[in-house]
């Protein structure tokens, strides 16, 4: 494992604390993101816990994260959420002329990703593969998507099949997946895509793009923000109480 120094211990997990610019390593890196829903269903799934506890890299990707640092560990950490890094990383591969594959998701939003790199990174050679929707994939459908990226032997790898199903997978199948840098960022296909359209610079300013989601997608959004918000918040009071007694 890579793991890097500039880190921040909490709550059982190692939280990257330190610049976007420093996440790229010679060495083969699995960057995960973490934030309060994560938290709270990592908690009833071992194997998701795992998968991001041992990420060479977990990134802060939630206000509630980035407080909670704060709030318990008096350290002020900056929010990187998945669309910070795949630009970074895209911004990175177009100078080097590099290759990115993206593994999940539909062939329409694939073919939408595919298209708009190719006017704004028009130097990065890029791939997909599009794995048949399920809750939870045969050893015949991992050896298929393994074998595609194999083929293709990307710097990249970004993988969007939704959290915590695409964590687990890479966890589960990162010794066969040949690429430099594995990124799990589930929601950043349909933001690049454009089939979901990401908060305004605005409101991620104000640490209130959270809010918008839910207001764009109640149905989809509601358990996630207004049931694990209040959860996550209670195990940072409880954890807050327990370093004062």
């Amino acid at each position: 494992m890579t793991k890097l120094n500039s880190t921040v211990s909490l709550l059982g997990y190692s939280i990257y604390s330190g610049a976007i610019s420093d996440c790229i390593t010679e060495k083969k890196t699995i960057i995960n993101t973490i934030n309060q829903y994560s938290y709270c269903i990592a908690k009833k799934d071992l194997i998701f816990k795992k998968a991001l506890q041992e990420s060479d890299i977990l990134l802060p990707d939630g206000v509630g994260i980035v407080a909670a640092i704060l709030l318990l560990k008096n350290q002020q950490v900056k929010k990187i959420a998945g669309a910070d890094i795949h630009h970074y990383l895209l911004d990175d591969l177009n100078k080097k002329e590099g290759s990115c594959f993206y593994l999940g998701s539909s062939v329409t939003v694939l073919d939408k990703i595919t298209t708009r790199l190719s006017l704004e990174f028009p130097n990065i050679k890029v791939d997909t593969f599009s794995p048949h929707y399920k809750s939870e994939f045969s050893d015949e459908d991992s050896k298929e998507m393994i074998a595609a990226v194999k083929v293709f032997k990307p710097d990249v790898l970004f993988v969007g099949m939704t959290a915590p199903k695409q964590e687990k997978w890479v966890f589960q199948h990162k010794a066969e997946l040949d690429a430099k840098i594995i990124c799990s960022i589930g929601a950043v296909f349909d933001f690049y895509a454009g089939t979901v359209k990401r908060p305004n610079q605005m409101w991620i300013n104000l640490r209130l793009e959270w809010f918008i989601r839910l207001c764009n997608e109640p149905k989809r959004m509601w358990k996630r923000y207004l049931y694990y918000g209040p959860l996550f918040v209670k195990s940072i009071i409880l954890q807050k109480i327990k370093s004062f007694i």
